[in-house]
C-alpha cells in the first residue's frame, strides 16, 4: 500500500515501483496457497473455505498476465485504465482480509 501510494504521490518512478512489488508476488502466492493446502489438511473448513477464493484469485491473477509484461505490476501500463486505483483498492482488501485472518488464527 505504501509503494503505490508512493507512487501515485510521484515520490518513485513506475518501474521501481513495480519491481519492489512483481518481487513479493511469488512468494505471496506460495504461502497463500500452502496455508489454504495445510487448512484442508487439517480439516479447518471454515477457515479453508475462507482462504480458497483469495488462493484461487492470487494464482488466477499470476497466471493471467501478458506474455511481455515484466509481472502482475506492469511500470508501462500501470498508469493506463486507473490500474493504479485498482491495485491500491486490492492491496487495501488483503489488508483487511489478513487482517481478519490474523485474529481468526490467534482465537
Amino acid at each position: 500500500i505504501i509503494t503505490l501510494s508512493d507512487l501515485e504521490c510521484d515520490y518513485i518512478n513506475a518501474r521501481s515501483c513495480c519491481s519492489k512489488l512483481n518481487k513479493w508476488v511469488v512468494p505471496e502466492v506460495i504461502g497463500h496457497a500452502v496455508v489454504t493446502v495445510l487448512m484442508l489438511i487439517s480439516l479447518h473448513w471454515f477457515i479453508f473455505l475462507l482462504n480458497l477464493p483469495v488462493a484461487t484469485w492470487n494464482i488466477y491473477r499470476y497466471i493471467m498476465v501478458p506474455s511481455g509484461n515484466m509481472g502482475v505490476f506492469d511500470p508501462t501500463e500501470i498508469h493506463n485504465r486507473g490500474q493504479l486505483k485498482s491495485h491500491m483498492k486490492e492491496a487495501m482488501i488483503k489488508l483487511g482480509f489478513h487482517l481478519l485472518c490474523f485474529f481468526m488464527y490467534l482465537y
